[in-house]
């Protein structure tokens, strides 16, 4: 089970086998391109494995200009 936290709504969820930053993002329902997936100080891509027991946190892009 993997623990997920939102930003920046804060929300906390978690995930039983779910084992690539892919099928997390599928879970979540979120593009690729519209968040960022982070495990400790590191960014992860889609092909990224993701172990029982992990924090991740998912973050809004958010784009001003």
């Amino acid at each position: 089970m993997i623990t997920v936290v939102r930003e920046p709504e804060g929300r906390e969820q978690t995930f039983e086998h779910v084992h690539t930053v892919h099928k997390l993002l599928n879970k979540l329902g979120a593009r690729p391109g519209a968040v960022l997936v982070i495990r400790g100080a590191e960014l992860l891509t889609q092909d990224r494995r993701i172990e029982d027991g992990e924090l991740i946190i998912v973050r809004k892009v958010r784009s001003s200009g």
